[in-house]
């Protein structure tokens, strides 16, 4: 049994070592379907739910060097969610499943080593991807310019000539 439980150990660490988050739900009440139907979901955006022992993950995230803390929220059902992408993904997935069916109830996270508590994954869930986010920064850093070329148009034609035609 104890070779069972290191093997369960091993593979729970390697599953958290390679994510760059770990997120804690309580899944009590969530029927089997729904489940499925949550992996699938998660699996759309590269993360997974696992269920382990609590014991067997406070020594893996102990060996991985996780908060203390992640402990005391060890208790009950626990369902684990790791992923291989950003936390903005997965923390909407599961912000929107449990709006859409009351479960699974978040109980704590971890990112880049920092305890996370449940009001920070809602307000990651509310970001946007990364993506949206590098094209709101492009759309500002090019809106200047953007200004600049229309005043620059305007005040040409204000003036008689022709935007297009070139400087004497």
């Amino acid at each position: 049994m104890k070779a069972e439980k290191t093997l369960l150990i091993d593979d729970l660490l390697k599953r958290v070592n390679a994510s760059p988050f770990l997120l804690v739900v309580d899944y009590t009440g969530l029927t089997v379907d729904k489940f499925a139907e949550l992996r699938k979901r998660l699996s759309a955006v590269s993360a997974e739910i696992h269920v382990f022992k609590n014991n067997l993950v406070r020594k893996a995230a102990e060996k991985a060097g996780y908060p203390g803390e992640l402990g005391d929220h060890l208790s009950g059902q626990s369902a684990f969610v790791t992923g291989v992408k950003e936390i903005f993904a997965t923390a909407k997935i599961l912000k929107n499943f449990a709006a859409e069916f009351e479960k699974p109830v978040m109980k704590v996270g971890v990112l880049d080593g920092k305890l996370l508590d449940v009001a920070t994954i809602k307000a990651l869930a509310d970001l946007p991807s990364r993506e949206i986010l590098y094209s709101q920064l492009l759309g500002v850093l090019q809106a200047p310019g953007s200004a600049l070329a229309r005043a620059l148009k305007a005040k040409a034609e204000k003036d008689g000539a022709p935007a297009d035609a070139p400087a004497a």
